[in-house]
């Protein structure tokens, strides 16, 4: 569908992916695709070039720390935006995602509400 935004999970849990996908897919403003880990999400980032990256922080292989500053040291996708959802609510934790360069962080279980209104807000930014 022309028009949607194109928006990369990068989650190792399917039913995370899976209702995010359909939260985000089912108002026809989204398409949204998946990497079951940080080295393939990395790499799908840079080929695909999404409006929004949506990452959990604790992954296999490299951790979402580490996919974030890979993509801000990037300057092709340096500037697209990402979201951190993960179930690490820690304050430590949220300060290290945010220094890492994460621009919003979503606390799992989230809020199917949130997590639109967080996507549709860093997708409008990018407009």
């Amino acid at each position: 569908m022309v028009g949607r935004k194109l928006v990369v999970y990068i989650e190792d849990n399917p039913s995370n992916f899976a209702l995010a996908r359909k939260i985000l897919e089912l108002s026809g403003d989204y398409e949204v695709i998946g990497a079951k880990d940080g080295v393939s999400g990395l790499a799908l980032v840079r080929d695909r070039r999404p409006d929004v990256v949506l990452l959990d922080l604790d992954l296999p292989g490299i951790s979402g720390i580490e996919v974030v500053q890979r993509i801000r040291a990037s300057p092709d996708i340096a500037g697209t935006p990402v979201l951190a959802v993960t179930a690490s609510v820690m304050k430590r934790e949220r300060r290290q995602a945010m220094d890492a360069g994460c621009d919003r962080f979503i606390e799992k279980p989230f809020d199917i509400h949130e997590l639109r209104s967080q996507v549709d807000e860093v997708a409008a930014i990018q407009r």
